[in-house]
């Protein structure tokens, strides 16, 4: 198994690094470098409004440069911006320096806010990790029970409605259901139960430890329901036809058979084998709801997350921050991938990764 574990984190090092090229060379690509987005603002276009004034791509050069002389820019001052945000060096030479300061966590400081990117995603963080956290505890501690409870009454009533509950939620995407909460809940046309925007009330830190809970949660009420919605659906029927698997299976005629009782069958053979999958996927599932379902939740709440600022720094061409959050979360996928793997092996001892690629 520690060969295994090594192989892993050995090749964590080659993929992060074609993912991390494959990425600077399409962002360089794309029309609108920080520098365009700097000289529009300049100029009284909307951030992101450039590539559709002048199509110039992100990585100056000579048509970008011509593009800028045309509107009457002085030479001297965009030697000096691209020497400010490091576009005099190339392109290779540029990723060769991000590179080596990333392998010591070093993402430098953001075009735009001024502010070091590990300081912004620092801030930024307690969001995410309230909404993927909370997201998924909670998807987990109620659709396995739900799944293995529509397993065992399989073709009953409360499954055939219990399903067609979850799919209709599944259909809904998360920001639309986010609306309608806010419709119902938050002061829009009916009710107003919960705040609108933030992660806590403006009075915290006067507050006792319980209020400071109860505030904490009150705020997390309808944009965790907007994301559990949709994130039930998939991990219930998963729960429940991993556990149909299993209940057909021989050894579970056998148990029966002995005389033991449902639950000692259910709970004392099937599941661990039937939750195998379920379990082991919780580290991506977590990495998933992390980084890439919360984004219009955060925006329609106003919860500044790392959702909002990638989304932000994509507008902004803001770089540093672009890749440094990609960096990141690539890391992190990466390396959840492996204890994903390593939670298969402490569901199932029996499962030997070593032995299967020997």
């Amino acid at each position: 198994m520690y060969a295994y574990i090594l192989r892993r984190l050995l090749l964590i090092v080659p993929t992060l690094f074609v993912i991390m090229v494959v990425n600077f060379v399409v962002i360089q690509a794309a029309p609108g470098g920080p520098i365009d987005q700097i000289i529009a603002e300049l100029q009284g276009f909307a951030p992101g409004a450039l590539e559709r004034v002048s199509g110039s791509a992100g990585d100056p050069g000579s048509d970008a440069g011509s593009s800028r002389a045309s509107r009457g820019l002085p030479p001297e001052f965009l030697a000096e911006l691209e020497k400010q945000f490091g576009f005099d060096k190339p392109a290779h030479e540029r990723f060769a320096m991000m590179m080596v300061d990333y392998l010591t966590f070093d993402f430098g400081t953001s075009y735009f806010t001024d502010r070091t990117v590990i300081d912004l995603i620092k801030e930024k963080l307690p969001v995410s990790i309230s909404l993927g956290l909370w997201t998924t505890v909670i998807t987990y501690l109620v659709a396995i029970p739900l799944g293995i409870r529509k397993a065992v009454r399989e073709g009953s009533r409360f499954d055939v409605w219990t399903s067609g509950i979850l799919f209709a939620g599944y259909a809904i995407p998360n920001f639309l259901f986010a609306v309608l909460l806010i419709i119902l809940f938050a002061g829009g046309q009916f009710l107003d139960w919960f705040p609108l925007r933030g992660l806590v009330s403006e009075n915290f830190a006067q507050m006792s430890f319980w209020e400071k809970v109860v505030d904490y949660f009150w705020h997390l009420a309808l944009p965790l329901t907007a994301l559990i919605v949709g994130a039930f659906t998939t991990l219930t029927m998963l729960t429940k036809n991993s556990f149909l698997d299993e209940i057909n299976k021989q050894y579970v005629v056998t148990a029966r058979q002995k005389g033991l009782g449902e639950r000692q069958v259910l709970y004392g053979h099937v599941f661990r084998n039937a939750m195998l999958i379920v379990i082991a996927g919780f580290p991506s599932a977590f990495i998933s709801i992390l980084f890439t379902s919360s984004l219009f939740v955060e925006v329609i709440f106003s919860l500044d997350g790392l959702g909002a600022l990638g989304f932000e720094a994509a507008l902004n061409r803001d770089y540093p921050v672009m890749f440094a959050t990609l960096y990141i979360f690539t890391l992190l996928g990466l390396v959840m991938g492996l204890i994903g793997d390593l939670m298969y092996v402490a569901v199932d001892p029996r499962i030997d990764f070593d032995a299967r690629e020997g």
